[in-house]
Formats: structure tokens, sequence, C-alpha cells
């Protein structure tokens, strides 16, 4: 069976309102692959097709070459967490992992396996319902891994989880794909995504912006500004000014310049006599490429009535 997630074409309306459209990608062996978009962008639609929750308009949704209903022991083709909080509050988190074990025709050691894995093992009989919510997203995590299925979909995975907990999940899911797995996460934490996805899906009111290799990304995002480090901030940007440039502040002692380059930099602040600790030319963030691709398809704004 093949391991990719293909969507060819999808298409989802309610009503007069369209969620998804004309949707085309594929999420490949591994890599971690992230997916994101404004708010109402259509992503949660678009997992929810993928998964046969909801039937799509035009399109096709397909997983390992087939529709996720056609599957025969779907955990074992794909595992997913969409909502992490979708589980009875008084059952216990290896009932509850059990109860999924039995139904997909899983040995109940692979129970235990997944528990430990998440590092829920020693809550692993207490009631969900005294879960926090970081506790929550890991029992999620473990129902999607409990056929160790060759595919992979978390909604919002680090949700709710402390810096300990984004650290493991963010491993998590590269030695997952490093074992050969696809791996599909919607997010909205961009920081998050630039230290742990390798491939980007960017969707806009229900279209693909954008389907490209997050080092590729960030290096078309780049640009000529300079960043300075200086104990001495407004001496240096008044300089800098004088002598033609554009500059803003960033940290405590950071200036970012743009409009001279970084040699030209160097010897304005030598003339001046202002001290500073080194030049480095400006990177920019995912969040920074993510918010210029998706500047014309936000539908609430700031401000906006």
């Amino acid at each position: 069976m093949e391991t990719t997630i293909e969507v060819r074409g999808l298409r989802k309306t309610y009503g007069s309102a369209v969620a998804v459209d004309d949707l085309t990608f594929t999420v490949a062996p591994g890599r971690v692959t992230g997916f994101v978009g404004p708010n109402g962008a259509g992503k949660t639609t678009t997992l929810r097709l993928v998964l046969g929750l909801d039937r799509p308009d035009a399109g096709t949704a397909l997983v390992g070459g087939h529709p996720y209903r056609s599957l025969r022991d779907p955990l074992r083709h794909l595992g997913a967490m969409l909502d992490a909080s979708a589980v009875h509050p008084a059952r216990k988190a290896r009932d509850h992992l059990l109860w999924m074990a039995h139904a997909a025709g899983l040995p109940a050691g692979r129970v235990d396996e997944v528990l430990d894995r998440v590092g829920l093992a020693s809550v692993a009989r207490k009631a969900v319902g005294g879960y926090s919510l970081g506790m929550r997203q890991r029992l999620g995590i473990a129902g999607a891994l409990l056929g160790d299925p060759p595919m992979l979909i978390f909604d919002e995975p680090v949700n709710g989880l402390d810096p300990d907990g984004v650290r493991w999940i963010r491993e998590l899911l590269r030695s997952l794909a490093a074992g050969g797995r696809a791996v599909l996460i919607s997010s909205h934490l961009m920081s998050e995504l630039e230290d742990t996805a390798d491939h980007l899906l960017v969707i806009g009111r229900g279209r693909l912006i954008a389907d490209t290799d997050v080092k590729a990304l960030l290096a078309g995002a780049s640009d000529d500004r300079v960043e300075v480090r200086t104990d001495r901030r407004g001496e240096a940007m008044a300089a800098l000014s004088r002598a033609g440039a554009t500059v803003a502040s960033g940290d405590s002692d950071q200036v970012t310049v743009s409009g001279l380059a970084a040699d030209r930099i160097a010897a304005v602040l030598a003339a001046e006599g202002v001290p500073f600790s080194g030049l480095a030319g400006h990177r920019a963030s995912l969040e920074e490429a993510y918010m210029e691709l998706t500047r014309h398809a936000v539908d609430f704004k700031e401000g906006s009535a």
C-alpha cells in the first residue's frame, strides 16, 4: 500500500460559503508537512474530508491510494488526532485505548506501549476528566499511534503542552518522519513549525497559496537587512539615519538596518565612534514569510468591523 495522503481538486461548500475550493496537494512519506492558514482558511474542513467525516462536493481525498472510509483496518493505515478532548471524562485513559484497540483488532499490549511512549504510563488508570489539557493531548497522540500507522495527522498537537512537552512532541514528530512515515500537522505556531516541519502547505480562503520546502521559503523571504548589535543603540540609529539608512530598533541591543551594505554600516559606525559587537544578515522567520504569503487571504483583521 502507498504511504501518501493525496488531495485532488477537493471542494466543499456549506450553503453559500465555500470552505475548500479546488484544493490539491500530496503529503509525502519521510517528512513532516505543516498545514497552515488563517482562521477560516479551510484547514479543519480539509482534515475532516481526508478522514471521511464529511463528504466533498467535488474531488477526492485518498489515504494510501484509497478513500479512508474504504479502509478495512483504518488505524493500521492512518492515525489522527483532531480533538484531544473527545473522550468521556469518566473513562480511564487505559480503558479508552483498550476500547480502541479491541475495535481495531489490535493486541492489548500495544496500549501499554503507546502509553509509555507518550509519558502517560504512570497515570493510565486515572479518569481523563482529571487530566490537564497537555495530558489529554498526549492521550490523543497515543490513540493516533495505536495502530503503528505509516501515515499520521495531528491538529494543533502542541496545544496545552508545557515547554518540555513541546520539545518532546517536536522530537516525536521528527522521529516518526525519519522512520518513513507521512506526517501532517496543522498548527498556528509558526515558530514551532520552523523547528519541526520540512515542508509547508499554506491555504487561504479554501485555496492553496503555497506548497513549498520550508528552507526554500525562508531563503526566498530573506532580504538585504542587516542586524547590528551595539550597547549604544540610540547613537547608532542616529548615525545610520544621517547616512541614509532606514533603521528600526529590535532587542535591547539590536538595530535592524536596510539601505546600506554591511561594510558601509561598519564604516559609518566607526567614523562616529559608536562601538558594535557584530553585523549579521537578517534571517527571515517562518512567521514573517507566512504573514507575507497570507496578507491578502485574511478574513478577520484587527480593527475590522
